[in-house]
């Protein structure tokens, strides 16, 4: 019997490819939209968020997101402003291209979720929300295991 581990990385690879798939015709990677996606979410709060909040707040490590924010940025998705409070940190702003293009992606994510939790009745369904409950659980846990 494969491991838990093992399951939750194949069922994450094939998800992402998926991603990849259903972003390619917008021009966007799983790790773009997600990104982009965190900004805008982030950006509801009111100040733009720094590099270092979004990658706090998406997971991801401070250069991979210094990376993407510098790519975003030439394709004029984001803009990337120094910081006049912290010469060390550089907030990002979606522009209306890149907010467009994040409700697009959005609506690609959402059909393609639907389309994966079929087996468990779509993305509104009880045992989703279970899964999603548990999952959320192991996630808690695992932040906690982290090494200070």
């Amino acid at each position: 019997m494969p491991s838990t581990g093992w399951l939750i990385w194949q069922v994450a690879l094939r998800c992402r490819t998926a991603l990849d798939r259903a972003l390619a015709p917008l021009g966007l990677t799983n790790a773009q939209y997600g990104l982009l996606a965190a900004l805008c979410e982030l950006s509801r709060s009111g100040a733009p968020p720094s590099q270092r909040q979004l990658a706090d707040f998406a997971g991801l490590e401070p250069m991979y997101v210094s990376k993407l924010a510098r790519t975003l940025e030439q394709t004029g998705l984001i803009e990337r402003q120094d910081d006049p409070d912290d010469t060390r940190a550089v907030r990002l702003t979606l522009t209306g291209s890149g907010a467009d293009l994040v409700a697009a992606a959005r609506e690609k994510v959402v059909a393609l979720d639907e389309r994966i939790l079929a087996p468990f009745g779509g993305r509104s369904s009880d045992d989703t929300a279970h899964l999603h409950g548990r999952l959320l659980t192991l996630l808690h846990h695992l932040d906690q295991e982290k090494p200070s």
